[in-house]
C-alpha cells in the first residue's frame, strides 16, 4: 500500500510539475506589453532639463498604441493631429482617424479610415476617453463619443481589420479621409467595384499606396468630395436595416497595386474572424516576446522591459507583396527572392536594435541588408539614414554574428565605395580623407540651429565605420583595405583637443573653433543634435585610447564624474535634446554609450549606478508614467532599455562581444535555436559587479563572445 501510495504521489507529481512547465511556456507575455508608453508629453521642466518654449511638446517617445505585427506592413493606429511624429498624441482629447502606417517620425501615416454618421459634416472627429480605450499588441480598442461607435482594430502582416460597432443600425457612414497623411498628399483615387467592395489608392511623395476594401456590409453610396486634393475626402454610407451586427472593415495595402493589395488582403484575412486575426496577432508577439524570459524585477520594470522589446521590432518595415513584388527606387516593379523592406534608420538603431534584431530575427536581418545592397545597385553606394554611414556596422556585425544570407561581395563593395568615393552616402568624404577630420566654417555668434557641417559627430562617427569596414575588410579577405580603414579609425584623435579636453570643431586651416562653450548644444554645427560633452565619450571601438586622450584613468574617471554631475544650463533649448543626467543626455543618441565607459578604468561599480538610475528614472516617466526621456527613434531607446535591463550591451555592435551589466532581474533567458539557451543570473541580487563567471570559469574581460548566443550557455554574476 505504501508502494502504491508513493508510486501514485509520483505520477500526480510529474503531472503537476509538467502542466506547471507547460503553463510556463504558454505564458502570454503580450501582458506586460504597454503600447500607450511613450505615447504622454514630458512636461516637468525638472525632467526635461528646461522650461519649453509656449506651444512646444518636448520630442518624448513620439510612439503608437495602434496594432502592428513585427517588422509589417501595416501599422493600424489612431491619429489625433496629423504632423505630429506618430500621429498619437495621450493629451489630446479627440480622435480623427484610424490610419494604416506608421513610425513615429512625422512621415507615414496613409490611407485615414473614420467610421462617422452620414449627417456628420467637417471637421470630422470624435472626443474620446482613455477609460474606454485599450491596446495591446496587435490589438487597439476605443470608443468614439460623438459618433456612438465602438471601434476595434487587429491586423496582419499586409492588412487590418476594423470592427465598428454603432450604437444605431441606421446612418452608418465610414470616412476616406484621403486628402491627409503625415506629409503632403499629391493625389488620391477610390472607386467601388460592387456592393462590398472599394479600392484606390493615395500618393504621398514617392510613394503610392494602394488599397483594397471588403465591407461584412452593403453600401448604399459613395459621396467623393474633391477626389485627388488635400482637402478631399470620400463617404461610404453603409444600407441602413439589414444586420445590426458590427460593421467589419477587411483592406489590405500594397505599394505595387490594388490587385496586389486585393491578393495580400485574400491571402492573409479571407474567411478569418476579427478573433482569429487577432489571436494570431497575439500568438506571433508572443513567439517573438518569447527568446527572452526573465524572473525577479518589479511589475513596472517587466512592463517596462517587454514594452521596450516589443517596440524594438516595429520598424524597419515590410514593403513585399504576399507575390513577392515590390516597387524598387526607382519606381519599377520587380519580383525577387527576399522581402524588401524599407530603410532602417541607421543612426538611430545601429547602436543596439539592430543588433538585438540580427540575434532574434536573422532571416529578417538579411532580407533587411539585401533590401540596402538592392537600393546600392540604383547609385552604387549603401545608403544611410539622416547621418554617419552605419550600414557599415550593421552590416559587419550582422555578417560577423552568422548572417550570411545576402550578397555580401555587393554589400562589401558598394561600403568601399561609401567609405572613398565622393558625391556618395558620405558627405565631405574627400575632406576627411585628405585632412582626417571634417571642419566647419567659422560662424560669428552660432546659435541651436546654425547649419553648418556637424563636423566633429562626422569625424568621430566615420572614424568608427572606418572601424567597422575594417573588420568586415579583414573578413574578406582584403588587407589592403583592413590597414587603410584600421588607421582610420584612428581619425577621432584629430578633432580631441587636449588643452580643453574635449571634442572640439576645426577650421578648414586647422585651427579650434573659438570661442568654445562645451555646454553649449547644436542641431548641426559642430555636433549633430548634441553638445562637446556628450559626443567627447564616443569612441567605442577604442576606449582605451580614449582613457590615454584624456590622461589615463584618473583624469578620466574626473572627466567622467563631471559629465553626470554639472548640470544642465536651462536657458541652451534644444527641442530633441532633453532628459539630462548633469550634462549627460538620454533623451537622444549621440551619447547613449557614455555610461558605460567606467568599466574601462576597472570601476563598473559606478558605470552601474548611473545604468540604474537611468532605468529608474527617465523610462515610463511623467503624469501617467507613460512618458519617455526622448524620441524612441524607431525603437532605439526601447533597444538600449531592453538590452541594459538584462545585463548586456553591444558597446561596439560591429564587434562580436558584449559588455556584462548587472540585469534589474534575478535570471535573464535567452531561447536560441536547437534547444539550446543562454541564461545570465545574479544570484546575489547585489548591485555591484565584482565577478562573472561564465560556464563555471571566471572571465578574464567585463565582454562576453557571441559564441555564447550560438552554443548557450550560463552568465553568474557575483555581486554585493
Amino acid at each position: 500500500m505504501r508502494l502504491l501510495t508513493l508510486f501514485t504521489f509520483f505520477i500526480v507529481s510529474i503531472s503537476f510539475f509538467g502542466c506547471a512547465k507547460a503553463q510556463e511556456e504558454k505564458t502570454n507575455l503580450t501582458q506586460f506589453v504597454n503600447p500607450f508608453i511613450g505615447t504622454a508629453p514630458l512636461t516637468d521642466p525638472s525632467q526635461i532639463g528646461y522650461t519649453p518654449p509656449e506651444g512646444w511638446r518636448v520630442w518624448a517617445g513620439l510612439t503608437y498604441p495602434g496594432s502592428s505585427l513585427p517588422n509589417a506592413m501595416v501599422q493600424l493606429s489612431p491619429i489625433t493631429e496629423f504632423g505630429s511624429g506618430a500621429g498619437y498624441e495621450y493629451e489630446d482629447t479627440e480622435i480623427i482617424g484610424f490610419t494604416h502606417t506608421n513610425k513615429g517620425h512625422w512621415n507615414l501615416c496613409n490611407i485615414p479610415i473614420l467610421p462617422i454618421q452620414k449627417s456628420s459634416e467637417k471637421p470630422f472627429k470624435s472626443t474620446f476617453s482613455h477609460d474606454q480605450e485599450k491596446a495591446s499588441p496587435g490589438y487597439y480598442e476605443v470608443y468614439l463619443q460623438d459618433y456612438k461607435v465602438k471601434v476595434r482594430l487587429t491586423s496582419t502582416l499586409r492588412a487590418g481589420v476594423h470592427e465598428y460597432s454603432f450604437d444605431k443600425s441606421t446612418g452608418r457612414t465610414i470616412l476616406f479621409d484621403l486628402g491627409k497623411a503625415n506629409n503632403g498628399v499629391s493625389d488620391w483615387k477610390i472607386s467601388h467595384s460592387s456592393k462590398t467592395v472599394l479600392e484606390g489608392f493615395q500618393r504621398v511623395g514617392g510613394d503610392k499606396v494602394h488599397f483594397y476594401v471588403k465591407l461584412s456590409h452593403e453600401i448604399e453610396s459613395v459621396n467623393i468630395v474633391e477626389e485627388g486634393e488635400r482637402t478631399g475626402y470620400a463617404k461610404v454610407n453603409i444600407k441602413d436595416g439589414g444586420e445590426e451586427s458590427p460593421v467589419i472593415l477587411q483592406i489590405g495595402l500594397s505599394y505595387v497595386s490594388e490587385a496586389n493589395a486585393k491578393e495580400n488582403l485574400e491571402t492573409e484575412v479571407a474567411g478569418k474572424s476579427f478573433e482569429q486575426v487577432h489571436k494570431e496577432a497575439v500568438d506571433t508577439w508572443n513567439k517573438l516576446l518569447s527568446h527572452i524570459t526573465v524572473k525577479g524585477g518589479s511589475p513596472k520594470e517587466k512592463e517596462l522591459f517587454y514594452s521596450s522589446f516589443y517596440r524594438s521590432f516595429l520598424w524597419p518595415a515590410l514593403r513585399s507583396d504576399v507575390n513577392g513584388e515590390f516597387t524598387d527606387q526607382t519606381g519599377k516593379t520587380r519580383q525577387e527572392k527576399f522581402r524588401y523592406y524599407t530603410l532602417p534608420s541607421l543612426w538611430d538603431t545601429y547602436r543596439n536594435k539592430v543588433v538585438l534584431m540580427s540575434i532574434v530575427q536573422p532571416e529578417v536581418t538579411a532580407d533587411v541588408i539585401q533590401s540596402l545592397v538592392d537600393k546600392g545597385h540604383q547609385t552604387g553606394f549603401i545608403p544611410t539614414f539622416f547621418h554617419g554611414d552605419h550600414a557599415a556596422s550593421f552590416i559587419t556585425g550582422s555578417y560577423r554574428r552568422g548572417v550570411k544570407d545576402f550578397d555580401i561581395e555587393k554589400a562589401y563593395e558598394y561600403l568601399l565605395n561609401n567609405a572613398y568615393k565622393e558625391g556618395g552616402t558620405r558627405p565631405h568624404v574627400k575632406e576627411y580623407i585628405e585632412k582626417g577630420y571634417i571642419s566647419d566654417p567659422d560662424v560669428k555668434n552660432p546659435h541651436v540651429e546654425t547649419k553648418a557641417k556637424a563636423g566633429v559627430s562626422k569625424t568621430l562617427e566615420f572614424a568608427y565605420d572606418d572601424y567597422a569596414l575594417a573588420q568586415l575588410a579583414r573578413e574578406m579577405g582584403d588587407e589592403e583595405h583592413y590597414q587603410d580603414l584600421i588607421k582610420r579609425g584612428q581619425n577621432y584623435r584629430n578633432v580631441f583637443d587636449p588643452e580643453v579636453n574635449f571634442m572640439r570643431g576645426r577650421l578648414g586651416n586647422g585651427d579650434w573653433i573659438s570661442p568654445f562653450n562645451p555646454e553649449y548644444p547644436y542641431y548641426e554645427y559642430m555636433y549633430r543634435e548634441a553638445n562637446a560633452w556628450q559626443v567627447s565619450f564616443y569612441v567605442p571601438h577604442d576606449m582605451p585610447g580614449l582613457v590615454d586622450l584624456y590622461g589615463g584613468k584618473d583624469k578620466f574617471e574626473a572627466k567622467l564624474d563631471e559629465l553626470f554631475t554639472k548640470p544642465w544650463n536651462p536657458a541652451y533649448i534644444a527641442r530633441n535634446v532633453s532628459g539630462f543626467m548633469g550634462q549627460y543626455c538620454q533623451g537622444n543618441q549621440p551619447d547613449h554609450e557614455a555610461p558605460f565607459s567606467y568599466y574601462f578604468i576597472d570601476k563598473p561599480e559606478k558605470s552601474q549606478k548611473v545604468i540604474d538610475k537611468l532605468l529608474a528614472d527617465y523610462f515610463g516617466i511623467g503624469e501617467h508614467g507613460l512618458a519617455m526621456s526622448g524620441m524612441d527613434d524607431a525603437g532605439e531607446m526601447s533597444s538600449w532599455y531592453t538590452w541594459t535591463a538584462m545585463g548586456l550591451y553591444p558597446l561596439s555592435p560591429a564587434d562580436t562581444d558584449y559588455l556584462v551589466t548587472v540585469p534589474v532581474f534575478d535570471e535573464v533567458h535567452w531561447k536560441l535555436g536547437k534547444g539550446k539557451m543562454l541564461s545570465i543570473y545574479n544570484p546575489s541580487k547585489g548591485r555591484e559587479l565584482k565577478e562573472i563567471i561564465v560556464n563555471d570559469k571566471k572571465n578574464s574581460t567585463y565582454f562576453i563572445s557571441h559564441d555564447l548566443f550560438k552554443e548557450g550557455g550560463e552568465i553568474k554574476l557575483v555581486t554585493e
